[in-house]
């Protein structure tokens, strides 16, 4: 039977079921089970007739009271539960969610904006189910000043905000790192909101595991929503969900295949794509479009792409999506698929041929990122979790691993590639996912000579606590001068990748709240002095008492030039770029034909460095690299006579 949309809808108010298009679930399909008989418990607080349903009973063990989500069923002018927001090059895109609605309420919501003293209908939004998120796209909107906005529904209902204008006359951008909120522990977040709105951060990005409750996504996001709305309601907010989200311990995409197994480390998504769709619109609709929207396997949508404030060019990854997943591709080496505790382990072993990581689509993006310098000083990636296994401890303090496979530290040569695109901009890497903050310096052939990582901690670090602690307790190579933390230096992780420890932030006390490490992450962006400071603030901390509140070995400030950590063997000679001012400058060795660096470089000359001997084709633009300026050779192939050999095309 054809049926148009309105028909569609219709016959599921009779009783028809969840009708789908696309992997979709149609709006207005409210019947009970969404996802079929074989999913009962999925959304089973926000479906059906949820008005009727209650939360489990508190766990009579104390370790589980307390996790309930909050009541679903709210006095009807409080329905909007809160919205975030982004605009870039004239577009905003806004989502809001709302609690779960009655028969008979009204399934479209509406936003307005203060213009010219008044309240202006801009939008208006259809509220889909299963989920009740509402979303809103506005063209030619003016990122040039502030304005308030609300969100309605019905006649009462409202949430209140401010779009913030694009601060691109600002010189320090800061960024809150955020990640990892326990749905252990419910409740607000009240220290963590109060300090985050004194510190006034020009963007929020939530990194994952908003919320763990692994089959009602509504219930836990509207519980997250609630939490940080305070904060959220008044600032562009960047959020990606993570394996909690769409309701695994761990996640492994392998580009949207099916999980067979329990755990899921044979790849893919254990739920169906539909909730696995829902989620990822609920948290990331309202980010720029996809910079390659194609979905992957089974209509799993991407959402991977590109944004840019005040200067500070952000590439959004999605590195759960494409990456493969243990079982199957290597030995078991401990008592699951993704640890490993066999001392006699090579790490070199479970490098093979064809794993993925970011997957070739990513790392397409990766590289056209880094030449487009639109609208950019200064550039940083954004993502789930850390290039590296920087952690000895999970879970308790007597579970030592020699390696997780559940980071991007595996496999190691797509690691590699990851890292070498992200140090060709110049760029630092912002994350979280593993219950510890640390800044590392990376290294891909050497200790050094990659960029700057810092994984934010947990927000609420009740669900699995980790620990750095090398086993011999000593200080690696090229310690932190200074450092009040003891085992600073020059590692290996368990994967055999090279990193330099920074700084880090374990637990001190599981059982005293105030000492599980938790807390979040500042990055602040100097455009004029070209640095990046990393701040990491517990989360009772009073922020008013300034660095010495944060944990010890923190703040760290990084020049953006020292991400690329390569030993400079010399420099070609100076270029100058006439009229350009602030030009993006591409270094390209002839002989491997790819780039060695794209950055954006300050005034209008500058001397390019090099890492060693070769012939190097130059390239400049504006803000892209489209013009070939100057072909040289490297210092250590100079002529006799000590002047550099160079080329003008």
């Amino acid at each position: 039977m054809k049926m148009n949309r309105r028909t569609a809808l219709k016959a599921t108010a009779a009783g028809l079921g969840a009708l789908t298009f696309g992997g979709e679930l149609f709006a207005g399909a409210e019947g009970a089970q969404p996802f079929g008989p074989e999913f009962p418990n999925l959304e089973s607080l926000t479906t059906g007739e949820w008005w009727n349903k209650r939360p489990p009973a508190n766990s009579k063990k104390k370790s589980q009271r307390g996790t309930e989500p909050p009541a679903m069923d709210v006095p009807r002018d409080q329905v909007i539960a809160f919205a975030m927001y982004l605009h870039q090059n004239g577009v905003l895109k806004m989502s809001a969610q709302l609690f779960p609605l009655k028969p008979g309420e009204e399934r479209e919501a509406r936003l307005e904006i203060m213009q010219d003293g008044s309240w202006q209908e801009v939008a208006r939004g259809e509220i889909l189910y299963p989920g009740w998120d509402a979303h809103f796209r506005v063209e030619n909107w003016d990122g040039s000043n502030d304005v308030p906005y609300r969100v309605r529904h019905g006649a009462a209902a409202m949430f209140e905000g401010v779009i913030r204008r694009d601060p691109v006359d600002q010189n320090v951008i800061a960024v809150a790192n955020l990640s990892c909120n326990s749905s252990r522990t419910n409740g607000p977040r009240t220290e963590i909101v109060e300090n985050l709105r004194k510190q006034n951060p020009d963007l929020l990005f939530f990194g994952g595991d908003q919320t763990y409750r692994h089959t009602e996504h509504t219930a836990g996001w509207i519980e997250f929503g609630l939490q940080y709305r305070d904060v959220i309601r008044d600032r562009p907010t960047i959020c990606i969900p993570d394996d909690h989200d769409v309701g695994h311990g761990n996640v492994w995409g392998e580009s949207g295949k099916q999980s067979t197994i329990p755990g899921d480390a044979d790849g893919g998504y254990r739920y169906p794509v539909a909730y696995v769709n829902q989620v990822q619109r609920q948290q990331s609709w309202h980010l720029p479009d996809p910079v390659d929207p194609e979905p992957v396997n089974r209509d799993i949508k991407v959402y991977f792409t590109r944004y840019v404030l005040g200067g500070i060019d952000f590439a959004i990854l999605e590195d759960r999506k494409f990456k493969t997943g243990p079982a199957g591709k290597i030995p078991q080496m401990g008592p699951r698929p993704d640890h490993i505790n066999d001392p006699s382990y090579d790490p070199h072993s479970i490098d093979l041929p064809g794993l993925e990581l970011l997957g070739a689509r990513q790392e397409r993006f990766l590289e056209d990122w880094g030449q487009d310098w639109e609208g950019a000083q200064m550039k940083a990636v954004l993502s789930q979790t850390a290039f590296c296994g920087a952690v000895h401890i999970h879970g308790t303090i007597d579970n030592r691993l020699l390696a997780d496979l559940d980071c991007n530290g595996w496999p190691q040569t797509p690691r590699r590639r990851a890292l070498e695109l992200i140090r060709r901009a110049r760029a630092v890497h912002l994350c979280g996912d593993q219950h510890l903050a640390v800044v590392v310096k990376h290294g891909i052939d050497d200790f050094g000579d990659g960029p700057y990582g810092f994984t934010g901690p947990a927000l609420v670090n009740t669900i699995y606590a980790r620990w750095w602690h090398p086993l011999d307790e000593k200080t690696g190579p090229n310690p932190v001068p200074n450092s009040p933390l003891p085992w600073t230096g020059d590692f290996l992780d368990g994967l055999g990748n090279r990193i330099s420890m920074m700084a880090y932030a374990n637990p001190e006390d599981l059982s005293d709240e105030r000492k599980r490490a938790d807390g979040y992450g500042l990055a602040r962006f100097d455009r004029e002095k070209k640095t990046v400071t990393f701040e990491c603030w517990p989360r009772f901390c009073d922020v008013a008492q300034g660095d010495s509140a944060q944990f010890p070995g923190w703040p760290i400030t990084v020049a953006m030039a020292d991400n690329d950590g390569r030993k400079v063997t010399g420099y070609l000679p100076e270029l100058r770029f006439g009229d350009l001012v602030d030009p993006v400058v591409q270094v390209v060795d002839e002989a491997t034909e790819l780039p060695l660096y794209c950055i954006r470089v300050s005034g209008n000359r500058f001397r390019p460095p090099v890492f060693g001997a070769g012939t190097f084709r130059v390239f400049c633009g504006q803000d892209r690299p489209d013009r070939l300026i100057a072909t040289c050779l490297s210092p250590s192939e100079m002529p006799s006579d000590g002047e550099p050999t160079f080329f003008m095309v």
